[in-house]
């Protein structure tokens, strides 16, 4: 069964951290890109990173400098290190694949079901 599941998700106070795991099974993760995305109540979703088959990310502007994305191939997982958060950033984050593995804003291939981040003290 091909899929892709979140994980890493809480409850943090704004300036905290937390790290964000995609873990796909059934196909090798490294030949896709994979973004992640977001969806904040009554809004709608929105791309927040996203990492090329060669490495480059991609960021949106409110999270540049506090988000990294990064992959780690052994694993077939790709990460979201979410540093000094904001009420703001309280979402569900979802993980998605696409092939070939360029970073487009639609059309990705596989979708994870979601994790909870809320920021608030």
């Amino acid at each position: 069964q091909l899929q892709l599941v979140e994980s890493g998700g809480g409850l943090v106070q704004p300036g905290g951290s937390l790290r964000l795991s995609c873990v796909a099974s059934g196909f090798t993760l490294k030949n896709y890109a994979v973004g992640w995305f977001r969806q904040a109540p009554g809004k709608e979703r929105e791309g927040v990173s996203c990492i090329n088959g060669v490495g480059w990310a991609y960021y949106v502007d409110s999270v540049k400098g506090r988000f990294t994305i990064s992959r780690d191939n052994a694993k077939n997982t790709v990460y979201l290190q979410m540093n000094s958060l904001k009420p703001e950033d309280t979402a569900v984050y979802y993980c998605a694949a696409h092939l070939p593995a360029e970073c487009p804003s639609v059309g990705y291939d596989y979708w994870g079901q979601g994790t909870q981040v809320t920021v608030s003290s």
